[in-house]
C-alpha cells in the first residue's frame, strides 16, 4: 500500500536527457509532479523541503536548457537540490535523503556527475562557476566535458561578502557565465541588510503583475529577428525595475526580475541567454520558498528543515522530548545573564532560531544583532563591540565559525578582546553530515595565545560556562556543546562561574584514569560501568577546559595512575593533543607511562543518525571500554569472567 502520488511524466524520466522531447506544456506538468514527488519524499525522511519547493521550475527550466552534467549547474548551499536529485538518476534513492549509506541532503561530487561541485556552506557557488568556466576556456578535461556554468544563489546568500569578491572577478575576466539571482526574500531566517532592502526595490516600486507582463514581453521578444524590440524590452524592463546598475557596475547583464514559478517565462528567457550570452549575465527569478505545499507556505520558516510529516496536515512527526536542548538551555541562561548586566550583547550569522537567539532577539532587540551570512564580518564586528566595553556573545554553529577564522585570530585573539564565543552543533550532527559537522573546533581554536577553551560535560555545565563567559573580560573565551537534548540532569536556578583552567573529579578509581572533555562523559560513565562487571574501576574527571589545561589534575592523575586516556568529540589536534604535549613536557612518559586519545577519526564521517556516527567514529561506551582493556593489556578479561 502506498500513499505515492501519481507522476505518469516523471516516471518516463531518468535523466534530464529523457525531457528533450517534452512540450513547454509538458514540462510545465512534469514540474507539478517533481513538486509533489519533493512533497511525498522528504515527508519519509524528514530534511529540508522549503528551499527546494520554491526552485522546482527552475530545476525543471535548467535541465530542459542546459545540456547537463556537461553544462555545470551548481546549487549555492545546495539546500534546494532535491528536485535537482530527482532529476539525475537518484530518483529510486530519493527516499534515503539524509539516511545512514542514502543521498546526501547537499550537493556532492562523489555521488553523483550531476553534481559539479559540493555545498552545503553558503555563498561559493560564483567562485565554483568562474573556476569552471575558465577551466573550460583554459582547456580543462573531465570525464563529462566542460560547457557552460550556471550558479544558483539565493538572495540570503548574496549578503556575503563572498558572493561580490567572485562577482567581482567575473566581471574583470568577462568569461560567459550564468548566474541565477534566487530572490525568495528569505534564506534559514528573513534575510537583513541593504542588499536585502535592495532587490526588494527591484520590483516594490510597481506592480509584480506589471514586471510580469514585462518579462514575458522580453522573453517573446529576445530572439530574432526582433533585436530593436529586445533593446526596447530589456530598458523596460530595467526601467521598471529600479536598475539592475548594482550587478552591471560588477560587469554583469541584468536580465529580470522575472517569476520563477513560471515556465512560460523560464524557458525563453534561458533558452535565449543560452543562444547569445557572451560573458557574465545574471538572470534574477522571483520565488516564494515553500511554494505549492500550503503547510509549508504558511510555516515562519517556509518549510525550512522539518522532520518527517503528515503529507496531508503538515504534522511533524517529532519525538517527546525528555529533556531540554542544549541550545534552549544556551538561550535561556543567556538571557538571565542579560537580565543583569546591560552589556551582554549577542551576535549570529543568520542562524538566530538555529543558534536560540530568537528569543533574545524579542526581549532585547537593541542589543541582539543579525549579520546575515556573513561570519567574517560577525566576528570581527564582535570584536570591535567588546573593544567598545560592551560583552559580546559570538554565537555560530561550530562548522559556520570556522569561516571567520582568520578574524578569529587576527581581530580577536592578537588584540586579546573578550569575546564570547558560544559554538553550537560540535561534535557529529547526524543527517546533515560532514559539511555540518562540528569536528574543527577544539583544534583551531586551542592554538591560539590566550584562548580560554571550555566544553560542557551536560546541561548544568552548560549553564555554568555561560556564566563564566558573561563574567571573564580578560580575553577571548569560547565554550562548545552539542546539538539535540541534553542528559535530563537537574539545572541550576542560575549558572555560577567556574575558576578558568579547573577541572572536576567525577569518579574515584585506579589503574587507568579517564579524562573527558565534553558531553561523551556520559559515555564514559557508561563504559565504567560495564567495566566495573569486569572488576575493573576506573577513575572518571571532567576536564572541562582544553585550554588553559588544568595541569595540577592532569599531573595528579598521572602520577597514581598506569595509564589515562582522553576522550573529545573533535579532530585530531585538539584536547589529547595539548594533554600530551603537557605530559611529555613534564617528563611524565619517561617512566613508561601509558596514554592515549580517542579523537574524531582522521576522516569525513558521512551523515547517519548521531549514534552510528558516533560508532563510526568509535566514540561510544563499547569502543571506550575496549580502550580501557587494550591500554591495560587485558583484553581477553571479558571472555575469560565470562
Amino acid at each position: 500500500m502506498t500513499d505515492r502520488p501519481n507522476t505518469p511524466l516523471l516516471d518516463t524520466i531518468q535523466r534530464p536527457a529523457d525531457m528533450n522531447q517534452m512540450s513547454d506544456a509538458q514540462l510545465t506538468q512534469l514540474a507539478q509532479e517533481v513538486r509533489s514527488e519533493t512533497i511525498s519524499a522528504v515527508s519519509e525522511t524528514g530534511g529540508h523541503l522549503g528551499a527546494g519547493l520554491g526552485v522546482v521550475e527552475l530545476t525543471v527550466a535548467l535541465h530542459a536548457v542546459f545540456d547537463t552534467p556537461k553544462d555545470k549547474i551548481i546549487w549555492d548551499v545546495g539546500h534546494q537540490c532535491y528536485p535537482h536529485k530527482i532529476l539525475t538518476e537518484r530518483r529510486d534513492r530519493i527516499r534515503t535523503l539524509r539516511q545512514k549509506d542514502g543521498l546526501s541532503g547537499f550537493t556532492k561530487r562523489s555521488e553523483s556527475p550531476y553534481d559539479p561541485f559540493g555545498a552545503a556552506h553558503s555563498s561559493t557557488s560564483i567562485s565554483a562557476a568562474l573556476g569552471f568556466a575558465v577551466a573550460r576556456d583554459l582547456g580543462g578535461n573531465v570525464p563529462e566535458g566542460l560547457g557552460d556554468a550556471i550558479a544558483v544563489i539565493g538572495d540570503g546568500s548574496m549578503s556575503a561578502g563572498m558572493a561580490y569578491e567572485a562577482m567581482n572577478n567575473a566581471g574583470h575576466l568577462g568569461k560567459r557565465l550564468i548566474v541565477i539571482l534566487n530572490d525568495n526574500e528569505m534564506s534559514i531566517a528573513p534575510p537583513v541588510g541593504a542588499m536585502s532592502a535592495y532587490l526588494s526595490r527591484l520590483y516594490a516600486e510597481e506592480p509584480f503583475q506589471e514586471l510580469k507582463a514585462a518579462a514575458k514581453g522580453a522573453a517573446s521578444l529576445l530572439p530574432e529577428p526582433f533585436r530593436e524590440g529586445a533593446r526596447r524590452a530589456k530598458d523596460l524592463l530595467k526601467g521598471l525595475a529600479v536598475g539592475g546598475t548594482l550587478f552591471e557596475q560588477l560587469g554583469f547583464s541584468y536580465l529580470g526580475p522575472i517569476d520563477g514559478h513560471d515556465i512560460d517565462q523560464l524557458l525563453p528567457v534561458l533558452r535565449t541567454v543560452k543562444q547569445r550570452a557572451t560573458g557574465p549575465i545574471l538572470i534574477h527569478v522571483l520565488t516564494k520558498k515553500g511554494k505549492g505545499y500550503a503547510p509549508a507556505e504558511a510555516a515562519r520558516d517556509k518549510g525550512h528543515a522539518t522532520a518527517k510529516f503528515n503529507v496531508i496536515t503538515g504534522k511533524q512527526k517529532k519525538a517527546p522530548s525528555n529533556a531540554p536542548s542544549y541550545t534552549n538551555v544556551f538561550s535561556d541562561y543567556l538571557l538571565k545573564a542579560a537580565a543583569e548586566d546591560d552589556k551582554i550583547c549577542a551576535i549570529t550569522a543568520a542562524m538566530p532560531d538555529g543558534t536560540g537567539l530568537n528569543l533574545f532577539a524579542e526581549r532585547y532587540p537593541s542589543r541582539c544583532f543579525d549579520v546575515g551570512i556573513a561570519e567574517q564580518h560577525g566576528v570581527t564586528f564582535a570584536a570591535a563591540l567588546a573593544a567598545g566595553g560592551m560583552k559580546p556573545f559570538c554565537t555560530m554553529y561550530s562548522t559556520f565559525l570556522q569561516r571567520g577564522y582568520d578574524q578569529v585570530v587576527h581581530d580577536v585573539a592578537l588584540q586579546r578582546l573578550p569575546v564570547r564565543f558560544a559554538i553550537d552543533r560540535a561534535g557529529l550532527v547526524g543527517a546533515d553530515g560532514a559539511t555540518h559537522a562540528g569536528a574543527f573546533d577544539i583544534a583551531f581554536l586551542a592554538n591560539l595565545p590566550d584562548f580560554v577553551i571550555m566544553a560542557a560535560a551536560d546541561e548544568a555545565e552548560l549553564a555554568h560556562m555561560v556564566a563564566t563567559a558573561a563574567a571573564y573580560d580578560d580575553g577571548p573565551i569560547a565554550f562548545r556543546f552539542p546539538r539535540g537534548e541534553g542528559n535530563g540532569v537537574d539545572l541550576p536556578e542560575r549558572g555560577i562561574p567556574l575558576e578558568i583552567g579547573k577541572g572536576r573529579m567525577i569518579k574515584e578509581g585506579s589503574k587507568v584514569a579517564l579524562l573527558s572533555f565534553g558531553t561523551r562523559l556520559a559515555e564514559v560513565e557508561k563504559a565504567a560501568e560495564k567495566l566495573a562487571a569486569k572488576g575493573i574501576t576506573p577513575t572518571i574527571a571532567d576536564a572541562r577546559f582544553a585550554k588553559p589545561l588544568d595541569r595540577d589534575l592532569i599531573l595528579l592523575l598521572a602520577e597514581n595512575h598506569d595509564a589515562m586516556i582522553t576522550i573529545e568529540e573533535g579532530a585530531i589536534g585538539g584536547f589529547g593533543s595539548h594533554v600530551s604535549q603537557l605530559l611529555a613536557d613534564e617528563g611524565v612518559f619517561d617512566r613508561g607511562f601509558k596514554y592515549r586519545s580517542m579523537v574524531l577519526p582522521d576522516t569525513f564521517i558521512d551523515h547517519a543518525n548521531p549514534s552510528d556516527m558516533y560508532a563510526a567514529a568509535g566514540l561510544n561506551a563499547d569502543d571506550i571500554e575496549t580502550k580501557v582493556l587494550d591500554v591495560l593489556g587485558i583484553a581477553q578479561i571479558g571472555a575469560a569472567t565470562a
